[in-house]
């Protein structure tokens, strides 16, 4: 797909939901044998004029996440290349004996596509926030997991997962009007994650919705003195311990993410950080246990102290 300013902005607007079905029509153009299953998700998911263009390519079951994933895997097993996408709180759990089997079990390399990941359709309430999704999922072998940082890198996470022969969940956060973090194409690479911004007194490692509010964070802590590096953490499994490489001597290591503090981004780099015997300070920012109550994207990251300013304010309070 052809990346550039405009279509930038036009994928931003959209919101990475949205986009998934723009995606998936692209992808079909150059492979013939891609197919699409999702569960009652067709046209909030962008799907309606791929169904109308690929008929023969798209399966709707309805709300029955777990035939979804059963009939994924019959496609795949006979050579698809399968996409299987709904709301990513009802795709882990409600699924997660099929997937468990079919993906880490038996390694059908499935592209699962956890729509509405984080706080994304958290007006809906509990039910439809997907806040445990990484937690779950990197404690079952075989399965790759990324988390783009917005609407651009999502469409070359898509294009990269669409000839990768290993199962992968691709978790989308973020809602229409996603922050722009790349306006031109580069070299996407599944396992390779990037220095946004460099620096040299502390790491903030950030991933999914939350890469465009660390570099903010990072701005605004220049003016306090500090120079703060950004990393785009958009594999989460399998870890790229490069980006903790070399950083031993930082005054502190700060994890942002989108989801629960518990097993989620900032537990990996904690038990990096133990195996590469690191004693610099973490600091793990995310949503604290516990479900909040139905509220719009913006109300509910200003509730788990998500936005730049609590992120600011944490960082500062702790290197103080």
């Amino acid at each position: 797909m052809k990346i550039d300013k405009k279509s930038a902005r036009m994928w931003s607007m959209i919101g990475p939901t949205g986009l998934f079905g723009v995606i998936m029509n692209e992808l079909a153009k150059e492979n013939d044998k891609l197919s699409v299953v999702t569960a009652d998700l067709s046209t909030f998911s962008g799907l309606d004029r791929f169904g109308k263009e690929y008929p023969d390519k798209i399966y709707n079951v309805g709300i029955a996440e777990q035939n979804m994933m059963g009939i994924a895997a019959g496609l795949a097993q006979e050579g698809l290349t399968v996409f299987a996408a709904t709301y990513a709180s009802f795709l882990v759990t409600r699924s997660l004996d099929q997937l468990r089997i079919s993906m880490g079990y038996m390694n059908l390399p499935i592209k699962l596509v956890g729509l509405t990941a984080g706080y994304a359709s958290g007006i809906l309430g509990a039910t439809h926030m997907a806040l445990e999704d990484i937690a779950i999922l990197r404690s079952i072998p075989n399965i790759t997991i990324l988390s783009p940082a917005d609407c651009v890198e999502a469409v070359k996470c898509m294009e990269a997962v669409s000839n990768y022969p290993k199962p992968v969940y691709i978790r989308l956060t973020g809602t229409a009007r996603m922050p722009m973090i790349y306006l031109q194409d580069y070299n996407y690479q599944i396992g390779k994650n990037q220095i946004l911004r460099e620096g040299t007194d502390i790491s903030i490692l950030a991933t999914g919705s939350m890469v465009s509010t660390a570099i903010q964070v990072s701005e605004q802590l220049e003016t306090f003195g500090i120079s703060a590096e950004v990393i785009n953490i958009h594999t989460i499994k399998p870890f790229d311990l490069e980006v903790l490489k070399n950083r031993k001597n930082r005054s502190l290591i700060v994890t942002v993410e989108e989801h629960s503090i518990i097993g989620g981004l900032g537990t990996i780099v904690a038990e990096e950080m133990i195996n590469l015997n690191y004693s610099t300070k973490l600091l793990k920012i995310g949503i604290e246990e516990g479900y909040l109550h139905a509220a719009s994207y913006t109300s509910l990251l200003e509730k788990s102290g998500l936005t730049k300013e609590h992120i600011l304010e944490r960082i500062l309070s702790v290197l103080k």
